[in-house]
């Protein structure tokens, strides 16, 4: 799976259970499976900057099977129960069975070295000083890139020369391994069902349960479509558009990038129950498929295959609109480890005009005094305030509502940089790092 992640781009949660599939782990060993892949893709900055230490060699120049042996070896040391001498034999047999034997005992004095101390105090030793270089201090204690961890800084309202409480929280909560979130399509499934099979209910949504452990297809109402995973966050971004009065007929709703569905399916169970109808738009047909199975026990619902920046559909149509832009995913780091590893600034800056593109789109399709809700999974402010304040640049006939007073239930969700927009923070409130803004298209004269 490291190997995959490392060469391919391939994505650890849809990679991983058909490895453990394949070769039929089950229970504990399963569990250590996960533990050990995703442990490892957390921590790979921190055990890095380790290796750097006790290795005399770059670790770029490393064959990559040996590389990930060392990276998978050195979280075994550092941040498990298993034992130094199981760790470092272990290792030295994985090695020689995917790179051969010459690196064993390369392999062998490298994770021997690293086991003479405990992760503590190798950060005290590969971290920059916290005084001089807080951002990089920050970086390799808590294994992000120092670029995120300047962003982060940035879009929680901290100067980055400074002490940064709130980034480090973040932080270090992108290292805690998060809770799985399952939602209640409104009108088939509720959250007393969930809870009843065993979940435990969520804090602010209504809809929502924390599943702490095994596998969400065994919950009953999962395996029947009734309910499905989706984050806290995610669900009361989507439920905050339906919370606007609707200044007008509320009877045509539209996701305009539906894929893979989530929000779609809550949405439209919640049309479903306002006399509504969801229109949901995605631009690749595969997914498509996926809205079309999350929606279909919700109720009716038009799936389409459209690009949501050149609409098939008539301008100024809906009463609400969705755009659920595709980002960057630095909001869901916990979820989604190695994509620390995989984005760079520039894939900020490319994915800018998509997003602008999606947002104008969902402005034009709302009628006047119809609602838009612009949501995205990143912090980042590139793709978040800098998105909308430049699209509102261009027009006039567009309100910002407050969208943390919508969503008054929720703590500490205000923007540092501009309180009418909600930020959720894994910190803050243990969900992925989504923001929301939520707009009226106005009436001409209002």
């Amino acid at each position: 799976m490291l190997l995959a992640v490392e060469a391919r781009d391939a994505y650890a949660n849809l990679l991983l259970p058909q490895l453990i599939s394949q070769q039929g782990l089950t229970g504990r060993d399963a569990a250590l499976a996960t533990e050990l892949s995703y442990g490892t893709l957390r921590g790979r900055g921190s055990y890095d900057a380790v290796l750097g230490i006790c290795c005399d060699r770059d670790l770029g120049s490393l064959d990559p099977p040996v590389r990930e042996v060392l990276r998978l070896g050195t979280h075994q040391l550092l941040a498990t129960r298993i034992q130094p001498h199981a760790a470092v034999a272990t290792s030295v047999d994985l090695v020689k069975d995917v790179a051969g034997p010459r690196p064993a005992g390369f392999v062998n004095a490298v994770l021997r070295r690293v086991a003479t101390r405990d992760l503590d105090a190798w950060l005290d030793v590969a971290a920059p000083d916290r005084d001089g270089d807080p951002v990089g201090h920050l970086a390799v204690r808590y294994s992000h890139p120092r670029w995120i961890v300047e962003a982060f800084a940035a879009a929680l309202g901290e100067e980055p020369g400074g002490q940064l409480p709130q980034t480090e929280a973040l932080l270090a909560a992108d290292g805690e391994r998060p809770a799985v979130h399952l939602c209640a399509v409104p009108g088939i499934a509720t959250q007393q069902e969930l809870v009843a099979a065993g979940c435990e209910p969520a804090r602010w949504s209504a809809f929502g349960a924390y599943l702490s452990e095994g596998d969400p297809a065994a919950v009953t109402a999962v395996a029947a479509g009734r309910a499905g995973v989706q984050d806290e966050a995610s669900q009361l971004a989507a439920a905050a558009l339906t919370r606007v009065a609707a200044d007008g007929p509320d009877r045509r709703w539209l996701d305009i990038c539906a894929g893979p569905g989530g929000k779609a399916r809550l949405l439209a169970g919640l049309a479903a129950g306002a006399g509504a109808h969801l229109t949901a738009a995605e631009f690749r047909e595969h997914r498509a498929g996926l809205v079309r199975s999350a929606v279909e026990p919700a109720g009716p619902t038009g799936v389409i295959v459209a690009d949501g920046t050149r609409p098939a559909w008539q301008p100024a149509r809906f009463d609400r609109v969705i755009a659920d832009v595709p980002c960057s995913g630095l909001g869901a780091l916990r979820r989604r480890p190695e994509a620390r590893w995989r984005r760079s600034p520039a894939d900020v800056g490319t994915i800018g005009g998509l997003q602008r593109a999606l947002l104008r789109a969902a402005l034009d399709s709302a009628r006047l005094g119809g609602v838009v809700a612009y949501v995205t999974c990143s912090p980042h402010l590139a793709e978040t305030r800098d998105v909308v304040a430049d699209v509102l640049d261009e027009r006039a006939d567009v309100d910002v509502l407050d969208a943390p007073a919508v969503l008054a239930e929720v703590p500490d969700l205000r923007c540092a940089d501009d309180s009418r927009y909600a930020q959720f923070w894994p910190h803050r409130h243990g969900t992925d790092a989504i923001f929301l803004a939520l707009l009226r298209r106005r009436r001409t004269g209002a």
